[in-house]
């Protein structure tokens, strides 16, 4: 093998890492656009008491806004029922507030030792808002999938321009755009799977 034979050679296989580099980076891209938008549904309450329905809760704790997950234990009573209990009672008062001013809906009721709060059950009305709010949830992790997908293709462009063949050009664009479906796709799934739990009654 002469010493151009090789430079390609060595130049095809350093072209295919990089290639596989891009679609690596593409999954995890995709995969974390995915688990946001999971966490994001967890906080859509579907009418069922669940800790996650209070994980955007913010409290004023020492001076500063602080994740109730840090100043008290949440936990399920029953189906309609969450229990919050702070670390100092003291707070209890500051986490009660935390939660009215997320505009949840939920009215917590301070017993003095802990917050017991009464989730009410969903109208359709309400059902079908919070279906919208999924969807919109859905939309957003499909525009980050697809601004992933963007990158990777305008690194393969770069790749072109340093001499990647047409071929693999061709391939590259297809294993890309079949990354992307695999991602829309269970977007797709965990937003029915929201749908679901939230028309049930």
């Amino acid at each position: 093998m002469n010493q151009l034979e090789l430079s390609y050679t060595t130049k095809k296989l350093i072209m295919t890492e990089e290639l596989t580099m891009i679609y690596e980076e593409l999954k995890a891209s995709n995969q974390k656009s995915i688990e946001h938008f999971d966490s994001e549904l967890a906080k859509i309450r579907a009418g069922k008491a669940s800790p996650s329905m209070l994980s955007g809760v913010m409290v004023e704790y020492y001076e500063a806004q602080t994740p109730l997950q840090q100043v008290a234990n949440v936990s399920v009573m029953d189906a309609r029922t969450l229990v919050v209990q702070p670390w100092e009672k003291s707070t209890l008062n500051d986490i009660a507030k935390g939660i009215i001013d997320a505009n949840l809906g939920l009215n917590p009721q301070n017993n003095g030792e802990q917050l017991i709060i009464t989730v009410p059950p969903l109208t359709e009305e309400r059902r079908r808002d919070l279906v919208k709010k999924a969807k919109a949830e859905s939309e957003n992790a499909k525009i980050g999938v697809r601004n992933n997908r963007k990158d990777a293709l305008d690194m393969v462009k770069d790749l072109k321009s340093d001499g990647l063949s047409e071929d693999h050009f061709k391939n590259a664009e297809i294993e890309i755009q079949d990354i992307t479906n695999a991602s829309s796709k269970e977007v797709d799934q965990l937003f029915d799977i929201k749908e679901k739990d939230i028309m049930t009654v």
